[in-house]
């Protein structure tokens, strides 16, 4: 049970609820709007139910033990990440026709970014080392968003809404995600960190990085559906 006073566990708890009720959002806009506009927002509901099922484990994790849930939560970014970068490849997709090489580089980069992080953070792997080799897969995703062939797409075949979404989520990938970096950096590389203060600011990430994400993508499909009702 929460205690009073435990401001981490609120934020497990309030975090958990945004991310469930963001699921069912998506998932009836997904059925109202249908169309090429369906799979990428089944896709955000996927992300925050997802997202929301590992909370409720998380938050018990942390009012059982006070540690930081590692292993959940980076089970939960194997899952949702991936799926994250997927969309860049979908909002582009239901627009225009764009090459498969656009969904594989961005998978291969999001496994590139995680699993050595996570093999760093949980102890298998030398903790410089794992930072080092995540933050060049970090900086591949960036290259390819930015500059790459998903980045020449959207400046040139997408119409302003879905280019306005583009460049949001963009920015959320290079600073919404930074956070998570800063906090590895500083919980085991730079003599630690308060372990309440890290999860405070991580879930709070993930309302950034997880639901504002989302919502941009639907700010995208309704834009467009909206001008073709």
């Amino acid at each position: 049970m929460l205690q009073s006073g435990d401001f981490v566990g609120y934020s497990f708890w309030l975090i958990s609820m945004a991310l469930a009720a963001a699921t069912i959002f998506f998932l009836m806009e997904s059925l109202r709007m249908g169309g090429k506009w369906a799979t990428s927002l089944t896709v955000s509901a996927l992300v925050t139910f997802i997202a929301a099922f590992h909370y409720f484990y998380m938050r018990e994790v942390w009012v059982s033990t006070g540690s930081t849930p590692t292993d959940f939560r980076y089970i939960d970014w194997l899952l949702t990440v991936p799926l994250l970068m997927i969309e860049f490849y979908l909002i582009l997709a239901a627009i225009a026709k764009v090459s498969g090489g656009i969904f594989w580089r961005l998978l291969i980069g999001t496994l590139v970014m995680l699993v050595p992080g996570y093999m760093g953070e949980a102890g298998y792997m030398n903790v410089t080392l794992g930072f080092s080799i995540g933050m060049v897969g970090w900086a591949f995703i960036l290259y390819e968003i930015f500059f790459g062939e998903a980045s020449k797409v959207a400046a040139s075949e997408a119409p302003p809404a879905v280019q306005k979404s583009y460049s949001l989520m963009k920015w959320t990938v290079t600073i919404g995600w930074s956070i998570y970096p800063l906090g590895y950096f500083f919980g085991y590389m730079a003599g630690g960190t308060d372990a309440g203060t890290l999860n405070i600011v991580y879930n709070l990430a993930d309302v950034l990085n997880k639901i504002a994400f989302g919502l941009f993508i639907w700010y995208a499909a309704n834009e467009d559906t909206s001008q073709k009702a």
